[in-house]
């Protein structure tokens, strides 16, 4: 129900060439109670997005059962958030044993997420449209992945892309793209930092720190203040690692597998995901 009413709110929007946020949303969410018929317009954005964090947390899901790991199946978080949800996860109850296990269930899941909103934003991408200015009028600001600008500049040679007015489903795609992201950051208990530990074992809280050092050095060069903020969650909240005490390193094409995370990530990653301006800047 969320992420729909917040999906229909910006089919409205796309509709209308109105920004993608503008001050009349909250009050604008009355209509969903008035026409029960507008929330299937909502239903593009939230199947897509839903289907890609679905797809993301499968992922995990399928590989523990393969490798007889306990695990639930996704739980869904709603909440009145710029995309209906705080998104998804699962809750592995028992220990993993061997090195070579922690990598495919850390991996299983971005790459199955990967394999959803690659062709969800190549859909959303195609049904946008060009108008120019549109960037400078929204109150709200989404920075764009490397994916994403090789799919406008596939589809839209030559235009800017604060000119390109994102479809929904492109909108969708680009917060499971920011979630892929921020889940393959090489840090404390994210995909990332399995497989991390993966591959370094005893080195895994240090490079860790390291990399949480990189994210303040982010934030320092860009002012954006979400980097300071998930810092600090990651380094009090999410560093420490359960041990593995298998030391049997990982074969060639795991290795190969790592670095197709890496590329992951760096077609994910956003340097500043969004501002709203006067509030998040």
């Amino acid at each position: 129900m969320t992420s729909t009413a917040w999906g229909a709110r910006l089919a409205w929007n796309f509709a209308g060439n109105a920004p993608p946020l503008s001050d009349d949303d909250l009050p604008a969410f009355s209509r969903l109670l008035h026409s029960p018929a507008a929330w299937a317009d909502g239903l593009p954005f939230s199947l897509t997005l839903l289907g890609i964090l679905l797809a993301h947390e499968l992922g995990h899901y399928l590989a523990c059962v393969y490798y007889d790991v306990d695990a639930s199946l996704p739980y869904f978080m709603p909440a009145p958030t710029l995309i209906g949800t705080f998104g998804a996860f699962i809750r592995i109850r028992s220990p993993i044993y061997y090195r070579a296990h922690l990598f495919d269930i850390g991996i299983a899941g971005p790459i199955a997420g990967f394999l959803v909103l690659s062709p969800a934003m190549a859909i959303g991408v195609a049904y946008s449209k060009v108008i120019p200015g549109i960037g400078a009028e929204s109150e709200l600001h989404f920075g764009a992945p490397l994916l994403q600008r090789l799919l406008e500049a596939a589809l839209f040679p030559g235009v800017a892309s604060d000119d390109i007015y994102l479809h929904p489903v492109a909108r969708a795609a680009w917060a499971g793209a920011l979630a892929t992201a921020l889940n393959l950051l090489p840090i404390g208990q994210l995909d990332g930092g399995h497989i991390l530990y993966s591959f370094f074992g005893s080195w895994h809280r240090r490079l860790s720190i390291f990399f949480i050092a990189c994210l303040v050095a982010l934030f320092l060069a860009t002012m954006y203040w979400g980097w300071l903020l998930w810092s600090v969650l990651l380094f009090f909240f999410a560093l420490k690692h359960p041990i593995v005490y298998d030391t049997a390193p990982l074969g060639a094409g795991r290795r190969l597998l790592g670095v197709g995370a890496a590329v992951m990530l760096i077609l994910s990653f956003s340097v500043i995901p969004m501002t709203i301006r006067g509030i998040w800047e």
